[in-house]
């Protein structure tokens, strides 16, 4: 295969031709193209940008543009074959060096770049760290290291790997090439260490908007999550390509096959299946369309796939961080997509559980307690989440009103809580601070029960206090005020509760107390803030000319056959905004195709013929 035209002798190419007739586009996003020319001219960076944000070209592009071949540091075998697919299809020059090869293949891997026949070579970190691998890269011409997925770098992250630590290495080794370090997620402490590791002190650090205008959040109690799933994917996205995360490889299981059970096209991956089937349902998930994986979170980093409309949680996650990861794999192409998770009381005594009973150290402990916090006041709060979300990583001035997240849609009521705060304390304090929620709500509600009266607790002052309220808001009260820091779970005695010391001020009133009111129920509060399907339909890329829906039919048909020839996936071919581009313009040349978004020079010359075949006959 020819290099592409940014190999040509002479005068160096501009980044804004070769990002046009290499990958189809029109123009840089951001701040793209200052990244570009940075590396380009030989410069180290690191570069925060949100997944769907372009991360990928700022190491691309300028591995086009310098001379020698681009190393690419990734942990993720499935993003080095969809991306080396991507670049190949292209017309780029890009191979993967790592454990799925033979012991021929990588030789010839090895080969082709001391004969400089590779634009870009994506490593593994383990695989790059070896004495043969460094040996053979001091032997080559290299043009940049990008270490993706940064923020695995850091102990403090929440994807820590110990391997990214050996990568202090390239600096060490290789300091007069340029290095480019990228993430979507690291706060101030990640985003230091980052530094520090990977010998990046000094160079310019580029930090887009974490923001994701087109992800609507929403976050809701906890009653029958299966139920409360089945619901909101049937409401909002049927026929949906979706992950679904679940804290244990059991739940993965039930989850799935519940929702097949209802006729949803779901498939489990967990690290205890079989790799063979674990590899079968990642590429069914991948290659086709409408399919729900239901997953651990061993799922998904490096999953490049664009359509994906929703992202579902079924558990807590551990951090801010890991929840706009996870998130973040909901429309990378742009669309309208969603970020629901089902989140109770239960979900945060466990994950303290898990903490309290690590081997970790105890700052360590500390460090992931404050994250845990601060994600459960994110559920908790009746503000903006999207305010709330990007405020933790440090951006301010998105208002206070972002109007696609629940709480901005439908906002909850508040009420004066000071009383049934008070109430509740007293409980926990009178009852010995060593039971759970339950047990506390049936004494305040009066109910009796074996437990109730074995204890004694049906004749405590505190017993039918709270008769007021039902379980249900009771439930919302405890949570609250776990969030808020006035009660915890006991790391000592399962599922207990017990005051801190800020409970103090509640009990004696000197600390006032908002509550959110308890939503009447799930589905009224989804159907308050469901989109309806015409705000998910496809965007026209036609000025403004809407989109041919059988012309898209007939395109997704086509793609749909190429990227099975081509035993790649179907993205890779052509994104959904490329059909939908086609479809919106109906272009009748191969110079009107050549002008739709992520048709470049290759893709013309494979499919142009093809596409205005397509074109013709189904307007005919």
């Amino acid at each position: 295969m020819p290099a592409p035209a940014a190999r040509s002798v002479g005068s160096a190419p501009d980044p804004l031709s070769v990002l046009n007739s290499v990958f189809g586009l029109p123009a840089f996003r951001g701040a793209q193209e200052q990244i570009v020319r940075h590396v380009t001219s030989g410069g180290s960076c690191l570069v925060l940008m949100p997944t769907g944000g372009g991360k990928s070209l700022c190491y691309q592009l300028p591995s086009l543009l310098r001379e020698g071949c681009g190393i690419v540091v990734s942990p993720l075998i499935a993003l080095m074959r969809d991306q080396v697919a991507g670049l190949l299809e292209a017309g780029v020059n890009a191979a993967v060096l790592n454990s799925t090869l033979s012991f021929d293949e990588a030789s010839e891997v090895e080969r082709r770049l001391l004969a400089g026949d590779l634009d870009l070579l994506y490593v593994a970190p383990e695989r790059l760290l070896t004495p043969r691998c460094l040996a053979l890269l001091g032997r080559a011409n290299i043009a940049l290291f990008a270490i993706d997925e940064a923020h695995c770098v850091s102990q403090w992250g929440h994807d820590f790997r110990p391997e990214y630590i050996g990568l202090s290495a390239i600096a060490e080794r290789f300091p007069d090439v340029p290095r480019i370090a990228l993430t979507a997620t690291a706060d101030d402490v990640t985003r230091k260490e980052i530094v520090e590791r990977l010998g990046l002190v000094g160079a310019p650090a580029f930090v887009a908007s974490f923001d994701r205008p087109n992800i609507r959040y929403e976050i809701v109690e906890k009653q029958n999550a299966p139920v409360q799933l089945k619901a909101f994917i049937g409401e909002r996205h049927a026929g949906d390509a979706g992950i679904v995360y679940c804290l244990s490889r059991a739940k993965v299981e039930d989850t799935a096959n519940a929702l097949t059970k209802a006729g949803i096209a779901a498939l489990p991956y967990h690290a205890g299946l079989d790799a063979g089937l674990r590899a079968r349902n990642q590429d069914r998930f991948i290659n086709e369309d409408g399919i729900v994986i239901v997953a651990t979170v061993a799922f998904g980093m490096g999953i490049d796939k664009p359509d994906v409309r929703f992202v579902a949680h079924l558990d807590l996650p551990k951090s801010i961080e890991a929840y706009y990861q996870e998130t973040g794999r909901a429309g990378r192409d742009g669309k309208p997509s969603s970020a629901w998770m089902a989140y109770g009381l239960s979900d945060i005594v466990q994950q303290r559980r898990m903490i309290d009973e690590s081997t970790a150290s105890e700052a360590f402990k500390r460090v992931s307690i404050g994250k845990l916090d601060a994600l459960v006041a994110l559920a908790e709060t009746a503000g903006c989440r999207r305010s709330r979300l990007l405020g933790y990583f440090g951006e301010a001035g998105h208002g206070t009103n972002c109007g696609n997240c629940d709480n901005c849609l439908s906002p909850p009521q508040l009420r004066d809580g000071k009383v049934a705060a008070q109430k509740l304390l007293s409980c926990v304090y009178r009852t010995g601070q060593r039971f759970g929620a339950m047990h506390l709500i049936d004494v305040l509600i009066g109910r009796v029960t074996e437990r109730v009266t074995q204890f004694g607790h049906d004749k405590l002052s505190v017993f039918g206090i709270g008769a007021e309220l039902n379980e249900k808001q009771w439930r919302a009260v405890v949570r609250q005020l776990v969030a808020m820091g006035h009660l915890q779970a006991d790391s000592e005695a399962f599922g207990a509760l017990k005051l801190t010391e800020s409970a103090r001020g509640v009990l004696k009133g000197e600390t006032a107390i908002m509550l959110r009111e308890a939503a009447a129920g799930t589905r009224s509060r989804a159907s308050r803030v469901r989109s309806r399907r015409g705000d998910l339909a496809p965007r026209s890329a036609g000025e403004g000319r809407p989109a041919d829906a059988g012309l898209q039919a007939a395109l997704r048909a086509w793609r749909s056959e190429i990227a099975r020839q081509r035993g790649v996936p179907a993205y890779v071919v052509l994104h959904d905004s490329t059909i939908d581009g086609i479809a919106a313009a109906r272009p009748a040349t191969l110079g009107e195709l050549r002008g739709i978004p992520g048709i470049g020079d290759k893709k013309l010359e494979h499919y142009g013929d093809e596409l205005l075949l397509l074109v013709r006959e189904a307007l005919a």
